[in-house]
């Protein structure tokens, strides 16, 4: 029987979940640090900074919740995550430009050791909320020395390349999850699948002779055999055995099934 319902949830233990969150802890620290209210007196720009980096990781959580009846809003929202760090990643290079600050290299040392930090696995617990924020701890003290520096252009910098690698992974999740639609479709396609599973094995449903799979009953189209009913293998056009309504005798394996 066809599986109707995908996992759901588990983005706990997505490393861009965990970048995500990264930057948008991040984020909220840098705006109240760095960016004064004289000079933002309306917080527009802390707003759509912190709301960027809040919509980057809140998207995660929402798409990967949905994944359970709707592939293709999972797939909408982990690229609306992957756009608003993009946003946010816009922001940052702004703030730089204002100070005369050019953002790192990507062959500057500073930046090729924080890029090159890796983060361990998340694994699932029965006590999951707690365990987390006690794994995120231990993940954010790798990244202490940039996020906690009081030089706004390092933190900066490092927010920078923490949204690069968040993107990263997201490019790729929705590449994976697009690719996986392709060839499995969605919650849709699955329930229409499962409907007509559950029809064709009613009891007085035969099996076919050829496969085992449960057969149809079908009317010939055209032919010899126009208008007459028959029993038509649920494995058509990879399985084309029949049998006649009337009795349990399958018609010739060669013979091509009428059209139905």
């Amino acid at each position: 029987m066809t599986k109707l319902f995908d996992k759901c949830g588990g983005y706990r233990a997505l490393h861009s979940f965990t970048y995500a969150t990264l930057v948008h802890l991040g984020t909220i620290a840098f705006c109240k640090r760095f960016i004064s209210f004289r000079d933002d007196p309306l917080g527009k720009t802390t707003g759509q900074m912190i709301g960027a980096a809040r919509s980057g990781r809140q998207n995660i959580i929402e798409g990967s919740e949905r994944s359970a009846t709707s592939k293709e809003t999972e797939i909408k929202l982990t690229d609306v995550a992957r756009a608003s760090l993009s946003e946010l990643l816009g922001d940052l290079e702004i703030f730089l430009a204002e100070r005369g600050a050019i953002p790192w290299s990507r062959h500057s040392g500073e930046r090729c050791h924080l890029f090159g930090l890796q983060i361990e696995p998340f694994a699932h617990t029965d006590d999951e909320l707690h365990d987390y924020w006690t794994y995120f701890a231990s993940v954010r003290a790798n990244f202490a020395r940039w996020l906690d520096s009081e030089d706004a252009v390092v933190v900066a910098n490092a927010l920078i390349v923490l949204i690069e690698r968040a993107m990263a992974m997201l490019s790729g999740q929705v590449r994976r999850l697009g690719e996986d639609f392709e060839q499995h479709g969605g919650f849709r396609e699955r329930l229409h699948q499962r409907r007509v599973e559950v029809r064709d094995s009613q009891p007085g449903t035969p099996a076919c002779p050829e496969c085992g799979k449960p057969m149809r009953l079908r009317q010939a189209r055209a032919g010899t055999h126009a208008g007459e009913e028959f029993w038509g293998c649920t494995g058509y056009p990879n399985c084309k055995a029949t049998k006649p309504k009337a009795n349990d005798a399958p018609r010739d394996a060669g013979h091509r099934a009428p059209d139905a």
